[in-house]
């Protein structure tokens, strides 16, 4: 038996290795793999999603000072695609794109496959633990940044006063525009679409609950592709070796076909995933162990080290 990560470095090593072994998908990559091919296909949507909120348009005057800075850095980064794009267009092999651009070949890939596309990219805040109660002590009545801020840190927010005052700056423009006759000023990044859609449903501000049914009714294939991820991890959590074919089945015409021809690659280690009890856990576990000794010491640590650091502490 091999327990293993679905890369294909690992699957050829493992039949070079071990022919005769019976190979078994990890559980935990193949849930992750799923949530990585829904953000994928939210990236792939947003110029559709941009469209339906009315945002290809951005009017500087109701953006936050940081959503400003944010905003000047997408059109430096429009100008970069648009060049890019153009040579491709015209045939020119990425190698030469490179050349010519003097972008990384990485990032070429990316504009070229449609990536890089996000005015408003988002990241994990420290707000948003918060973001409920703020809400409800927005709706409550509290409009004042700083009153606001002294409630959250009641609640153990550590964050400053400024983070605080631009979350209240921009709800205060979100429902100008839900009073207007326009539609939202912006949407949201991929990665924030993807999360709205996924983990924080049940958790979402009015204004944004507008904009997200907005985005959901015009790109209805981002929704079933939401309930595909839903029914895969389910799936795997309920080891329901007889739903994988059908899932198969329902899910290769839609945005998720990349993934599902991975999985048909790999079908029996998935099927061994569903069906035996061994798991990448305890390879897992080690590898970040490694990570946390080696970032202890900013990175700098060579293998003489690590290997003393380990076995001193084992």
């Amino acid at each position: 038996m091999i327990a293993r990560d679905r890369g294909v470095g690992y699957i050829q090593a493992a039949t070079d290795g071990r022919p005769n072994a019976i190979q078994v998908a990890d559980r935990w990559h193949l849930m992750e793999n799923a949530s990585a091919a829904f953000l994928t296909a939210v990236q792939q949507s947003m110029q559709r999603a941009r469209t339906a909120v009315g945002s290809d348009v951005v009017d500087p005057a109701a953006l936050s000072c940081a959503e400003l800075r944010q905003h000047s850095g997408w059109l430096r980064r429009e100008e970069e695609n648009t060049a890019i794009l153009a040579l491709a267009k015209q045939g020119v092999a990425l190698k030469e794109i490179v050349r010519r651009t003097g972008k990384s070949r990485g990032l070429v890939r990316q504009v070229v496959r449609g990536g890089r596309k996000d005015i408003f990219r988002s990241r994990l805040s420290s707000l948003d633990p918060f973001l409920k109660q703020l809400d409800e002590d927005w709706t409550t009545g509290c409009r004042n940044g700083a009153a606001l801020w002294r409630r959250a840190k009641l609640a153990g927010f550590a964050g400053g006063l400024r983070v605080i005052a631009e979350w209240a700056t921009r709800r205060r423009n979100d429902e100008r525009t839900a009073t207007a006759t326009v539609r939202p000023r912006k949407v949201p990044s991929a990665r924030a679409i993807a999360r709205m859609m996924t983990t924080e449903r049940g958790l979402l501000s009015k204004t944004v609950a507008r904009t997200m049914a907005i985005i959901e009714s015009a790109i209805p294939a981002l929704v079933t592709a939401r309930d595909l991820m839903d029914r895969f991890h389910s799936m795997i959590k309920r080891r329901a070796d007889a739903d994988l074919e059908p899932w198969i089945t329902d899910a290769t015409p839609g945005l998720l076909g990349s993934f599902v021809k991975g999985i048909v690659q790999d079908r029996a280690a998935v099927h061994a995933a569903l069906t035996q009890p061994w798991s990448n856990g305890q390879t897992e576990g080690q590898n970040t162990k490694l990570k946390m000794v080696k970032r202890q010491m900013y990175g700098r640590a060579n293998l003489d080290l690590l290997r003393a650091r380990l076995l001193g502490a084992a």
